[in-house]
């Protein structure tokens, strides 16, 4: 795989789960950096590739649409989100145009991500050849986000059912999958309640203060 093809693979942005730990808030909705954080999750995609950015999203009507407004990115209705990760995931393969040699998946509700994680993880490519995943990693070496899949796994997707995840296709790709480390815990670190995103933002404000 070239530099050139991995400067334009397609980004998935997964954005069509419920917040139902929010109690009524919706974290994709939620500020950071100025910015809705699913707008900057898909401002940070479209800044890493001249290929296609898919946002998987709740059926239209949804707020989140909005917050995506004047962005040249594809929205791709997921019409059984109810059911689980799966069916986002089953959705958005099945919505990458032909011939892709591989695709990043993106979870939105990852806020620490910067561009330069997720370029570090594009670049590692070229290095492991022998991969059909790259992905990135804590700084004490856990699996997280994102995730480079490459094209002979898409059709695993196409099967998925209920909200595992992904983990399944993972599992396919057994030993040939390649950890891509990052700085801190941004491969990681998600904010699902109201309690996780005030213990951030403290966190956050203390580190600024310094």
């Amino acid at each position: 795989m070239t530099s050139d093809t991995v400067s334009d693979l397609p980004i998935i942005l997964l954005a069509a789960g419920q917040s139902r730990r929010m109690r009524g808030a919706d974290k994709l909705l939620e500020e950071v950096d100025g910015l809705p954080l699913l707008r900057r999750q898909a401002e940070l995609a479209s800044a890493v590739t001249t290929g296609p950015v898919l946002v998987a999203l709740p059926p239209a009507p949804h707020p989140r649409y909005r917050s995506l407004d004047a962005l040249a990115v594809d929205r791709v209705p997921v019409a059984d989100a109810d059911e689980g990760m799966n069916a986002s995931l089953r959705t958005a393969f099945a919505a990458l145009p032909r011939g892709a040699p591989a695709a990043m998946l993106l979870l939105a509700d990852l806020p620490e991500l910067t561009k330069e994680d997720l370029r570090v993880v594009l670049q590692a490519i070229d290095l492991k050849p022998e991969a059909l995943i790259w992905r990135g990693a804590t700084e004490d070496g856990k699996p997280g986000h994102p995730i480079v899949f490459a094209a002979p796994l898409f059709e695993a997707f196409a099967s998925l059912q209920g909200d595992g995840g992904g983990r399944e296709v993972v599992a396919k790709a057994g030993s040939r999958v390649a950890l891509i480390p990052l700085p801190g815990q941004h491969a990681r670190r998600d904010l699902d309640t109201p309690e996780d995103w005030a213990a951030w933002r403290a966190e956050r404000a203390a580190r600024n203060s310094r």
